[in-house]
């Protein structure tokens, strides 16, 4: 296909040739112009994989273009007088236009008056199409990631589900509200199972959604510690220290809530004491910086932060699918006991966020 290509474009710049011989009646037999047509294109055939790695090694790109389009601008300049200086050297054995190509010299001054720009523009059509293919290779690349995307989120959504609502965590909010029931406290049942149903419908109404404002991810861990505190009651105790200025920022859906959740239970669930879990979110350069530490016995002395679940290695999958090497999650011992989770991941202010939904999410935080 390669050689046939390049056959085709000789063959198409000799129907010219001939055209011009049939209106200005010139001599030479048709079969100069097709010998020479021809060397020149397969010249070009064997100059194109060089032509080719210097458009991998120098690419243009937005960043760097004018820089690039000068530097291949000399580059086309000198890959056309190499090319035309082979084409000097095998024409004039070959027999055709006896007059003209003579010798290596009398044919390469004649092949730069009427093929140098003609080089010049064959090695630009080379980068052309390079392009046009690193384009649709890029396209089918951003088509299938975003597959994967998709697919992993899919999947990221259900084992959020699954971790929040597997049958143990069920049976022990049912088990808290039938406790309050027997207490005769049903106005906190009543406030439990609303709760309850709050943290569904908020996971069910952005289940397609692949970002949310951090105001909201707050929204359901405040609704997923609410039945935590039941559990734990006074044990349990929530520190939040967020930068007002970055609540639009857009973080994973339901990507804190899985480090929250091994807070809980490594950190208060291990303890028989009252424990602490805090917070912290801010703005780090162009990263939002998300902390979680609590204040339990810390990771165990084997066994790293991979064990600790499928919720952070969930976690991390999805981070690497949103945001590739730009974001990372980190768990490991905090210097004053404890467990620290750092999540970083680039900032920028989630898509669709308008001042109407942040007055409905503030009112409904308030």
């Amino acid at each position: 296909m390669y050689f046939l290509a390049w056959t085709a474009m000789g063959l198409f710049f000799f129907t010219q040739s001939i055209w011009q011989k049939l209106f200005t009646r010139e001599p030479t037999p048709w079969s100069h112009y097709l010998v020479s047509w021809l060397t020149g294109v397969y010249i070009w055939a064997l100059i194109t994989p060089a032509v080719l790695w210097l458009g991998r090694r120098f690419p243009i790109q937005r960043k760097n273009w004018p820089r690039r389009v000068a530097l291949h601008l000399l580059l086309s300049l000198g890959v056309s007088v190499v090319q035309l200086a082979w084409e000097s050297v095998v024409l004039p054995h070959l027999g055709v236009f006896p007059i003209l190509m003579k010798t290596f010299v009398g044919t390469f001054a004649f092949l730069l008056l009427i093929g140098f720009h003609n080089g010049v523009a064959t090695y630009w059509m080379i980068l052309g199409i390079q392009a046009g293919f690193r384009y649709y290779r890029g396209y089918q690349e951003r088509e299938l990631h975003a597959a994967e995307l998709k697919t992993q989120l899919a999947r990221a959504q259900l084992s959020a589900l699954k971790m929040q609502l597997q049958p143990h965590f069920l049976f022990n909010t049912m088990n808290a509200i039938m406790v309050l029931v027997r207490q005769q406290k049903g106005r906190q049942a009543e406030e439990m199972l609303a709760r309850l149903s709050d943290l569904l419908r908020c996971v069910l109404e952005d289940v397609e959604t692949q970002e949310v404002p951090l105001r909201r991810e707050i929204e359901y861990l405040e609704l997923y510690l609410a039945i935590e505190q039941v559990r734990f009651q006074d044990r349990l105790q929530v520190e939040f220290s967020v930068d007002p200025a970055v609540l639009d920022a857009a973080v994973p859906h339901m990507g804190l809530q899985p480090i929250v959740e091994n807070a809980v239970r490594y950190g208060i669930g291990r303890s028989s004491a009252a424990g602490k879990i805090q917070i912290g979110v801010s703005r780090v350069d162009q990263t939002l910086e998300i902390t979680v530490r609590d204040d339990g016995p810390g990771l165990p002395p084997v066994n790293s932060a991979q064990g600790l679940g499928i919720g952070l290695s969930n976690t991390r999958a999805r981070l690497d699918q949103l945001y590739g090497a730009s974001a990372r999650l980190t768990v490991e011992n905090g210097e004053q006991g404890g467990v620290v989770a750092t999540m970083v991941v680039p900032y920028h202010v989630a898509p669709g966020v308008s001042e109407t939904e942040v007055h409905a999410l503030d009112d409904a935080n308030r």
